[in-house]
């Protein structure tokens, strides 16, 4: 695209003639990965200022810099630079631009939500395959599109690989995208101008204040997805929570419910659990059909009917639907049972919340377990006022605790837990500060019938420590340990 034709009506100032017809090769915020004839746009970060960045752009081949003020080193008759009020929102305009509007060719389904958005998608995806769809995944685990997995840096990608990735579907004629949207994302602004065609609300519990400083701010930036929903769309909210009532009760668009209650649309009666999963009948207006599933726990019923909101909105048939939920058999690192010859289970689950840490309790306890060990930690550099809940809850939910190091950053372990242990008024517990060790713990203590629950970090394969990422996969470290 012609550089001239990318930037009319969105920029006004002046543009040397010879730079009208300039062929743009991309666009891109990152210097590093600049290629030649690409926009570099100089983003002010938290933590690091774009502008810093311009003379390493040009270096790579950046012939328009974009900046809103005078670059410290002007940049001489390799590149041109355009001065604009506000560089995020001239990036998100010409991305869009640049890459055809993708999410006018493409249906996207935001989830948003502080628990449930991963197995929603995972669900959904599973649904519109039944219905002969292929669809892309954005999301905490990775970014699916095609044949291509991406590894995901943020559950919600930046503004400009959304529409890269949206893009790209588009372009394998794959008409569906399902995204996980985090508040982080809607307060940043990543995801807007992306026309959803559904949006998800599953719940709001307590999680990333140290962001956000207080509920309302969270629940308000949650609320924003929902501004964002073509008028063609649908808004699928679950209305067993107060916020979900609340956004149900502000919302002015198409809105479908769902939840346990039976006077939401689609909800869930006679609902039976076990050591194999849950059985439930599933209530809808186009007629009821009874769901067995593997997935665990009342939390997953929750899931399960958000899915199949979406499912209807876009015309999918019961069965279809039915078929879709029974063919998820799990979803990695939420309640990821570990194969092993022990005569105890194993289960992996990124419960990170306090709410979805007395989810996964509450899940477990109801299929009678000799004991419940659980071994978890709270990440570094996030929400404090959340550890002594999750101290509290574990008390409460697990016959034997060993609280560990989780991601601790840049914060001291030791003081993570402290935290930890001022929740905790009794129980059993132990402080093993090595995950490592702490994992091992848990399995060596373990007996017949008991389950193990390592918490916390689910899917993640990395532990993050200081300014460090190294390799952690628990799958392998419990198979190291009962290797020995």
């Amino acid at each position: 695209m012609k550089l001239k034709d990318l930037i009319d009506g969105i920029y006004a100032g002046p543009l040397a003639q010879h730079y009208h017809d300039l062929e743009v090769a991309g666009i891109s915020s990152d210097s590093r990965k600049v290629d030649p004839n690409e926009i570099f746009v100089a983003l002010r970060g938290e933590q690091f200022d774009g502008r810093q960045f311009i003379p390493s752009a040009i270096a790579h081949g950046a012939r328009v810099i974009v900046t809103d003020d005078t670059p410290a080193v002007v940049p001489g008759e390799e590149a041109c630079v355009l001065n604009v009020a506000d560089t995020n929102s001239f990036l998100r305009q010409i991305a869009e631009r640049f890459y055809g509007h993708p999410s006018r060719r493409v249906n996207v389904v935001g989830i948003t939500g502080t628990n449930g958005k991963t197995t929603i998608s995972y669900l959904v995806e599973s649904i519109l395959h039944r219905a002969q769809e292929e669809c892309g995944v954005v999301g905490t685990v990775n970014y699916r599109v095609g044949r291509q997995v991406y590894p995901a840096v943020n559950t919600t990608p930046g503004f400009l690989e959304n529409q890269r990735l949206l893009y790209e579907l588009a372009e394998q004629n794959i008409r569906y995208c399902v995204m996980e949207v985090s508040s982080h994302a809607l307060v940043q602004k990543r995801v807007d101008n992306i026309q959803f065609k559904a949006a998800v609300f599953t719940n709001l519990t307590q999680d990333h204040l140290d962001y956000h400083g207080t509920m309302e701010n969270y629940f308000a930036a949650k609320s924003r997805l929902f501004e964002l929903v073509r008028e063609d769309g649908v808004c699928c909210v679950n209305v067993d929570n107060d916020y979900g009532r609340r956004l149900y009760q502000q919302l002015s668009q198409h809105v479908m419910t769902f939840g346990l209650n039976p006077r939401a649309e689609i909800h869930a009666t006679d609902i039976r659990y076990s050591v194999r999963g849950t059985e439930f009948l599933l209530v809808t207006p186009h007629g009821e059909v009874r769901i067995v599933t593997p997935l665990l726990g009342e939390f997953n019923v929750s899931n399960i009917l958000a899915a199949v909101c979406v499912g209807f909105h876009e015309g999918i048939c019961l069965e279809a639907i039915h078929q879709g939920i029974e063919d998820l058999q799990c979803v990695p690192g939420r309640l990821e049972s570990v194969e092993s010859d022990r005569d105890y289970e194993i289960l992996i689950d990124y419960a990170h919340t306090p709410d979805a840490l007395q989810n996964v309790l509450t899940a477990l306890r109801r299929i009678s377990p000799r004991r419940i060990i659980l071994v978890f930690g709270c990440g570094g550099d996030r929400d404090r006022g959340k550890r002594p809940l999750m101290g509290q809850i574990a008390a409460a939910g697990a016959d034997k605790i060993i609280i560990t190091s989780d991601n601790p950053r840049t914060e001291d372990p030791e003081r993570i837990i402290a935290e930890i242990e001022s929740g905790i008024t009794g129980g059993d517990y132990e402080v093993v500060v090595d995950r490592e060790q702490a994992i091992a713990r848990g399995l060596n203590i373990a007996g017949e019938g008991d389950i193990v629950l390592i918490a916390g970090k689910g899917h993640e394969d990395y532990q993050v420590l200081g300014d460090r990422r190294i390799d952690f996969n628990e799958r392998s470290v419990v198979r190291k340990v009962l290797r020995c």
